[in-house]
């Protein structure tokens, strides 16, 4: 190899390791957990035990449970992300002498840490007298409070506006560019052919994004899946409302079952992965 190609090769080396050493070995060390039994509360009792925890996650009711939870949260974090991030992306669209303030403000949500956005989120939907009770009430809709955060099903949809509200930012970012690349002379051609502003998006405008909005659903299909501060934040690890990652770190952290929380760990990996795999696809053919 001459000195041309070794540059190269060497620049790339340190990052070659970091992955290596921070990524690759990890990930392969959590697959020979999933492999054994191996609880931290009996250190002297490790033994390989074959497939034996992926069966049990796979017939554990509560992994069924949190599976359940995660595919809600992610059908209602897919239609109110995708909604709002192109509402958002054609309100940003719009030459106005305040639009680079509007899109300087839309990236705030998405700047906080989930945590903290999760406890903004409880403090709006806090059981009793939260925000959006006082609101409700103050404006004669309800007589007593909702318990919004208490009752299962309802918490799944106040966690997804959370999550939601986090991710419309980058999404929003994503449509407002494949927005601003359509030609202007699209929808001057289409103006003087006496086209409505509703006729001009169906046919030109939505056609046009569609690569951007494939792209945007894999991203919020990702963010949904792995949802894990504002439900801390909100609820804690209550059972009924636990995701796939708060069943995860119940199992490996709290209960220090480190064989069946890698098996978990996996599981939720291969699922992740099917997801990705679209993910690269609509990356690479936009």
């Amino acid at each position: 190899m001459n000195k041309s190609r070794k540059a190269p090769v060497l620049l790339l080396l340190p990052g070659l390791f970091i992955m290596i050493a921070t990524v690759m070995l990890p990930i392969l060390r959590t697959f020979v957990f999933s492999l054994q039994e191996y609880n931290l509360k009996e250190p002297d009792d490790i033994r390989f035990i074959g497939l034996k925890n992926y069966v049990k996650v796979l017939g554990a009711s509560d992994f069924h449970l949190a599976l359940k939870n995660s595919l809600w949260i992610m059908l209602f974090v897919g239609i109110f992300t995708l909604l709002a991030s192109l509402f958002v992306a054609l309100l940003l669209n719009r030459r106005t002498k305040v639009t680079s303030l509007l899109t300087a403000v839309a990236i705030i949500p998405w700047a906080l840490p989930p945590l903290v956005n999760g406890m903004m989120w409880n403090f709006i939907f806090y059981p009793g007298y939260g925000l959006m009770n006082r609101l409700l009430i103050g404006a004669g809709l309800i007589v007593d409070p909702i318990s919004f955060t208490t009752h299962p099903f309802l918490f799944l949809i106040v966690v997804s506006v959370a999550t939601s509200w986090r991710v419309v930012p980058f999404c929003a970012l994503l449509i407002l560019a494949n927005l601003q690349s359509i030609p202007s002379e699209l929808y001057d051609a289409a103006k003087v052919d006496g086209s409505s502003r509703w006729q001009s998006f169906r046919k030109i405008t939505f056609p046009l994004i569609l690569p951007s909005l494939s792209v945007v659903l894999v991203k919020i299909l990702m963010a949904a899946m792995n949802i894990f501060d504002e439900v801390i934040a909100m609820v804690g690890f209550r059972l009924d409302s636990q995701t796939l990652l708060v069943n995860n770190y119940l199992h490996t952290f709290s209960y220090l079952d480190f064989g069946y929380g890698s098996a978990i760990t996996y599981v939720i990996m291969l699922l992740s992965a099917v997801i990705s795999y679209f993910y690269i696809k609509d990356m690479t053919e936009a």
